[in-house]
């Protein structure tokens, strides 16, 4: 087998279900550009040879039997879902680096001694509803159904009226699948640190904790022209120095801390009104909980210390955290090993700054992850791409690893 026309070819057809032009893909959670893409992969996998199978919600799946212990299972994959005018690599490149991987092995040294499996997640965007990880999330029996039962997508339609027109509803069943001994997910880096140290492969050691913050500053709105600034309670400037500060310390503090001021909102919001008022939003990762935790407690002290000094109020309302998800060290390892055959020393040890399917999986079994490069570090774009070598790299990396772990 030819990896990288087979990948040109798969990719292509892949790449036409909700397809853009000139590119890039929109392919949203059981619309019908995510239907076509479902269906196609369920005839690959037929046409292939490989056992196919389809769960409630349309998590579907290809299996290559094991010889020697068929009821143990290696699985790989991806979510095949985009984001609005996402690109053609983001998830598809998962799912096709794994099937690739496998109908590669079995070409080269026939059926495996564990059944290797290629797994076609539902979605994990979260892009068409205010849901995210739903096929990941019933995968494992942790989704909560009455949290999508009223939810609607951007044109009013239901959740639960998509999915039953998808030829899916919710799962009845509470089993959750004891047979699978390790799960690993090829991406994209989605991000500029392979690119700029110039390495072809990254072996993730864990994806990042993150804790999201609401904070409600109020001061005192006045007139912008009668107002002496030794006066003002104007918070914008607290916001400013709050934000300044955090950078400052988490610069300090070095990577892979990151912190992030991603809306900012005053109010009133015009030309001539000291803000009295600002809404403001604080994303805080790091790989190391400890040290996730540490910081966030410096961000909030540092808020109530900027707020007293200017005689305001804050209110900080922490609404989302996520613990770090670490990488199983023998699957690590492995992946180094397979890294170094195929690319010699140009790959990085890494974390993930964003989040994927494999963190969820990481809780239930050894899990593992391989990044590719993305050129400029751009992705959920249609200028997302990653030269068609690393691309072809990645998927022997897998493929090495599937041996070292089914054969």
């Amino acid at each position: 087998m030819d990896i990288l026309e087979t990948f040109e070819k798969l990719d292509k057809q892949f790449t036409s279900y909700g397809g853009l032009d000139p590119r890039g893909i929109t392919r949203l959670l059981y619309s019908e550009e995510w239907r076509k893409a479902v269906d196609a992969l369920k005839e690959i996998f037929e046409e292939n040879g490989l056992e196919v199978s389809s769960d409630a919600v349309g998590n579907v799946s290809g299996r290559l039997i094991g010889s020697e212990k068929p009821e143990e299972t290696i699985m790989s994959g991806s979510h095949i879902d985009t984001v609005v005018e996402g690109g053609h690599l983001d998830g598809q490149f998962g799912i096709l680096s794994a099937l690739i991987a496998t109908l590669y092995l079995k070409e080269k040294y026939g059926q495996p001694k564990r059944t290797l499996e290629v797994l076609s997640i539902a979605e994990e965007e979260g892009s068409r509803f205010p849901y995210t990880f739903w096929g990941v999330k019933n995968f494992f029996n942790l989704q909560n159904n009455d949290d999508v039962k009223d939810i609607t997508d951007g044109e009013g339609v239901k959740f639960v009226d998509a999915m039953r027109e998808s030829g899916f509803d919710f799962r009845t069943d509470d089993k959750v699948r004891d047979d699978i001994k390790a799960f690993i997910e090829v991406h994209i880096e989605q991000g500029q640190i392979l690119e700029k140290e110039e390495k072809k492969i990254g072996v993730v050691t864990g994806i990042v904790g993150q804790k999201r913050y609401t904070i409600n500053l109020k001061g005192e709105a006045n007139h912008a022209g009668t107002t002496p600034m030794g006066y003002r309670k104007d918070t914008v400037v607290a916001f400013t120095e709050i934000a300044q500060t955090l950078v400052q310390k988490a610069q300090e503090i070095g990577d892979p801390l990151v912190v992030t001021f991603g809306s900012v909102k005053p109010v009133p919001g015009v030309v001539n009104v000291v803000p009295g008022e600002v809404e403001f939003s604080v994303d805080t990762r790091h790989i190391d909980e400890a040290e996730l935790n540490d910081f966030a407690k410096t961000v909030e002290g540092t808020i109530n210390e900027v707020a007293d000094k200017y005689g305001m109020t804050a209110d900080i309302n922490l609404w989302m955290e996520q613990s770090p998800a670490l990488m199983d060290e023998s699957i690590v390892n492995m992946i180094q090993e397979s890294a170094d055959k195929v690319v010699g020393d140009s790959y990085k040890v890494m974390p993930s700054g964003a989040g994927h399917d494999a963190q969820i999986f990481s809780n239930y079994m050894p899990t593992g992850m391989v990044f590719v490069p993305s050129i400029g570090g751009i992705s959920h774009n249609v200028e997302e791409e990653t030269k068609i070598e690393d691309l072809v790299n990645g998927i022997e990396v897998l493929a090495e690893t599937l041996y070292k772990l089914a054969y």
